[in-house]
């Protein structure tokens, strides 16, 4: 029997949005620092460029990079997701930031308005139909010379694949595509970018981490994230 298939009817009716929150809101955390300098080691945006973050969940790049960048757009198609970055917003204003809900496959959005756009953990809550239209919209989205940031966990490592087996941690049901480098490179490829970097990270895990950096060239189960930036042509 199929899995029904998820969407933002799930976002917004379970407690995804509360569940660990204040692991995923809480800047000073080992994995929010850890996933912060990763994500803007891909690419850190210039002072004047605005920038659209896709699927912003707890708001966590909207406020990172709204002291770092002339505007910042969160967008997330959850209204649960919007109601918390709205309130965080409240208590924490920025007069650049803002966020926005609305479908990252099909954002309403003007074409050619924005500098930067970004995806981190993103694609692995997208099925393949909903994957390409991502692509496509911030191909849309981005100024000629514009880049695409894409942080994605591998599916490859062994983590993963225990994870998904609820032998370690538990199963997380809203990953429903695992992406490999090479499915993130040709989805960028085939929506028309350009690909200036793509590599793997380690994770944020001490020990393990050393191993990963290590390993990861030769063990392709050592792999964690995936990273890959795309930058649309200048003509």
């Amino acid at each position: 029997m199929l899995e029904a298939r998820i969407g933002k009817e799930f976002y917004d009716s379970t407690e995804y949005f509360e569940h660990g929150a204040e692991h995923l809101t809480d800047m000073s955390s080992r994995f929010q620092r850890y996933r912060v300098s990763k994500v803007l080691e891909i690419h850190t945006p210039k002072l004047r460029d605005e920038v659209l973050d896709l699927g912003c969940g707890w708001g966590t790049f909207g406020f990172v990079l709204a002291g770092r960048a002339e505007k910042v757009v969160g967008l997330d198609f959850s209204a649960k997701s919007i109601a918390i970055c709205d309130r965080r917003l409240s208590g924490n204003p920025h007069s650049n930031l803002s966020f926005v809900c609305a479908d990252a496959g099909d954002t309403g959005l003007e074409a050619g308005s924005f500098d930067v756009v970004l995806a981190a953990d993103l694609f692995e809550h997208l099925y393949p139909d909903d994957s390409e239209r991502v692509a496509r919209e911030a191909f849309r989205l981005l100024r000629p010379g514009g880049r695409f940031s894409t942080w994605t966990p591998h599916r490859g490592h062994f983590l993963e694949g225990l994870k998904n087996r609820n032998i370690i941690l538990k199963r997380d049901i809203s990953h429903v595509d695992y992406k490999s480098m090479a499915r993130m490179r040709a989805l960028l490829t085939d929506a028309g970018f350009e690909i200036e970097k793509a590599y793997y990270a380690e994770s944020h895990l001490p020990v393990l981490n050393i191993a990963e950096r290590l390993l990861q060239g030769f063990l392709p189960f050592m792999r964690r994230r995936v990273a890959v930036l795309g930058r649309k042509p200048a003509g």
